[in-house]
């Protein structure tokens, strides 16, 4: 299947564009291309998780590229884009809507535009489960960037993504990593620290959801989030379902 995707940078130039690639070929060379673009003009940042140095921009670029692609719809003349600004990035695409407005972890039904595509793109490792992709991006955006991005549903697509060069999860402004930074300043244990900072940056998470974030078990996530309220470091507002969670500083404790 043949559909053109613009992919454009717009930094300096932003009526017209910086580096453009005009992108007419089958899906599977689309997604290859359209990641080479995204290799050439974005930062790729350092970053560790469970002491590996993973890829951001990649798992980014994937998760963005491989949606526009699947959920296509085909039989619109509106040309999918691949878009990078300097302060942001997006995918736009044509879209067979089931509901209009912003999609967020929680009110999230994963319905599959062409189920054919997306099954495809599962089985030869571009894409993963279905609704994966929206947690992922919400997930690592923040990592990224520093900022969560925006899903926006309607008979155009948009998923948008913030920029932001001088941001860095992982290095502080005395060289070394915030994690650490943080750990030795508040006592927490390692795994203390890293739920304390997950869940800073996902107020409105459930234990589940964090679970699945963090690939931990639920009966872990309970554990530690006890931990944390014995420290007087956390505290939920609400319920389990409907409530967040409110994060306690120094100053509080």
């Amino acid at each position: 299947m043949t559909k053109v995707v613009y992919a454009l940078v717009r930094k300096v130039n932003v009526d017209r564009y910086d580096d453009r690639e005009i992108i007419r070929t089958n899906l599977i060379e689309s997604f290859d291309l359209l990641m080479e673009f995204a290799r050439k003009h974005l930062l790729d940042k350092f970053f560790l998780e469970n002491e590996v140095n993973v890829s951001l921009r990649n798992i980014l670029a994937r998760e963005m590229i491989s949606n526009t692609l699947m959920h296509r719809e085909f039989t619109s003349t509106y040309a999918a884009k691949f878009v990078i600004e300097k302060d942001r990035m997006y995918v736009e695409n044509a879209s067979r809507a089931s509901k209009q407005g912003i999609i967020t972890p929680e009110n999230l039904e994963p319905n599959p535009k062409n189920p054919i595509i997306s099954s495809f793109f599962r089985n030869i490792g571009r894409a993963d489960r279905l609704g994966s992709g929206v947690r992922n991006l919400y997930k690592y955006s923040k990592y990224y960037s520093g900022d969560e991005p925006t899903f926006m549903e309607g008979d155009v697509f948009r998923i948008i993504v913030p920029l932001n060069d001088t941001y860095s999860f992982d290095f502080g402004q005395n060289g070394q990593s915030n994690q650490s930074n943080q750990s030795n300043q508040t006592g927490l244990t390692e795994e203390e620290q890293k739920l304390l900072n997950w869940i800073k940056l996902n107020p409105d998470m459930t234990n589940a959801l964090i679970a699945e974030s963090l690939d931990w078990s639920v009966s872990k996530v309970k554990y530690y989030v006890q931990k944390l309220k014995q420290a007087n470091k956390i505290k939920r507002v609400g319920t389990s379902r409907k409530g967040h969670w409110e994060v306690f500083g120094e100053k509080d404790n």
